[in-house]
């Protein structure tokens, strides 16, 4: 499995609650996929980020009105550590095109023909691979639970990915 950039420290541990986004994901300003999303701005745009630890069910998503990331709780304790990493920086795209006024939750796309879905699945793969996560640890991070299985083919595909290679771009 792939190794999140050591400059990243997530407090798996942080209380329910309202948290800035630094004081529970730090570290990610430092990182080249997060500059890569905010450039010089990225500095800014996480001080003043906020992260909502209450849901009840889920992972992480965006509230499109405060602008906040909402996390599960229970997906921060016992997720997979590369998974919350690259859900982060899925997220933070989301950040951005919220910030640009894009819809994120546009219904007449499914879940991922949605060009928002795409562009942030596009930055965390490219980062999955970076890391240097396998083609099947790709996929089984993209497997989500509320699509079919021959949209999640579908859309493995679009990124080359293939699970029966053994490391990432080779057969």
């Amino acid at each position: 499995m792939g190794k999140i950039d050591s400059r990243v420290e997530i407090r798996r541990d942080a209380p329910e609650g309202r948290w800035r986004f630094k004081e529970v994901f730090l570290g990610f300003e430092k990182t080249g996929a997060v500059r890569g999303i905010f450039g010089t701005a990225t500095d800014a745009i996480l001080s003043d980020l906020k992260v909502d630890l209450n849901s009840p069910r889920g992972y992480m998503r965006i509230d499109p009105v405060s602008g906040s990331v909402v996390v599960s709780p229970s997906y921060l304790r016992s997720g997979e550590e590369v998974h919350l990493y690259l859900d982060v920086i899925h997220e933070l795209v989301h950040i951005r095109q919220l910030r640009e006024g894009k819809e994120l939750y546009d219904r007449s796309f499914s879940y991922f023909e949605r060009p928002t879905e795409v562009e942030a699945y596009e930055v965390a793969v490219k980062e999955a691979r970076r890391i240097g996560m396998t083609d099947r640890e790709i996929m089984d991070y993209l497997r989500v639970e509320w699509v079919t299985e021959e949209e999640f083919l579908k859309f493995v595909r679009s990124f080359n990915l293939d699970s029966s290679r053994k490391k990432p771009g080779r057969k």
